[in-house]
């Protein structure tokens, strides 16, 4: 019974670690554009198959597949908010930040339908070496579950130091703090919002990537985890980067451990319970304001 916990907590920290990267890309869009943006399913996946097509294709290795997961999805990240939801933020509304986020939702099922329609909804394998599990006691982890977690917390620690020490990095918080006043010092929030959208909707890019590597790539493959993702962003209060992290290893080790008393086909229900959770004790995060875009 113990082996058997700790070997779903490694397992909850893996799965926790691939949905940080989608999580800080939900939270760092929320941070400074002030809206939920829940394409960044159909990103994901979009990141995934750009990924599949390299390596399948190219036979790229690892570390060029994430690349281009990333510069993919976060391209078609900004021009699909350029075409779908920037206008809709131009419309003086006390309801904007709720219409936008409805139209999002619009644009994550045309994103993931135009994937179905390209090609198809079939699963789609990654082509990868084989390696045995490496086995410490009796816990199994597998050599891609070591790299997705050791590539995941890079991405979240090089993503700590870009906004800690660049200047655009900065500038980013100050408007996530405060937009009327950075615009007084001098700083272009449209600029930051189409980086931003970039940045956010490329690290949901790799975290599907690295999904997929480890599983498998069809058009729903960023949309079965968007609930968990989204958890996992409000957990952590939406606007804290350190909190999405935290968050989302929470979430993800309360997903796996759950596994214990319930059934896998309700293990979405965790998500459920932890936003419940949360938003009765704690309604601005667990972790709101202790570190990341606002601090």
């Amino acid at each position: 019974m113990l082996l058997e916990l700790i070997q779903l907590i490694v397992n909850g920290l893996v799965m926790g670690a691939v949905i940080a990267l989608p999580a800080l890309g939900l939270t760092l869009i929320f941070s400074v554009l002030g809206f939920i943006n829940f394409s960044i399913a159909a990103q994901m996946s979009i990141g995934a198959f750009a990924g599949w097509l390299v390596n399948t294709q190219l036979h790229w290795p690892l570390l060029p597949v994430l690349l281009v997961a990333f510069v993919v999805a976060g391209l078609i990240g900004v021009a699909s908010d350029r075409v779908a939801l920037a206008p809709m933020r131009k419309r003086p509304s006390s309801h904007m930040a709720l219409m936008v986020a409805i139209v999002s939702i619009a644009l994550n099922l045309a994103l993931e339908n135009a994937l179905r329609f390209g090609f198809g909804s079939g699963l789609n394998s990654f082509e990868m070496p084989i390696a045995r599990d490496v086995v410490i006691g009796e816990i199994r982890i597998g050599p891609q579950q070591m790299h997705n977690l050791g590539i995941a917390l890079l991405v979240a620690v090089l993503l700590a130091a870009f906004f800690t020490v660049t200047r655009v990095g900065k500038a980013m918080r100050a408007v996530a703090d405060n937009p009327d006043l950075a615009r007084l010092k001098g700083i272009d929030p449209a600029k930051l919002s189409n980086l931003a959208t970039f940045i956010g909707m490329g690290l949901a890019g790799i975290g599907g990537a690295l999904l997929a590597i480890d599983t498998s790539v069809d058009p729903s493959t960023g949309a079965r985890l968007l609930l968990i993702i989204f958890s996992a962003s409000v957990v952590g209060g939406l606007t804290s980067l350190g909190g999405a992290v935290l968050g989302a290893l929470l979430v993800g080790v309360a997903a796996e451990v759950s596994l214990l008393a319930i059934a896998p086909v309700y293990q979405s229900a965790v998500a459920f319970v932890a936003i419940l959770a949360v938003l009765l004790i704690r309604p601005s995060g667990l972790f709101a304001g202790t570190a990341g875009v606002r601090k």
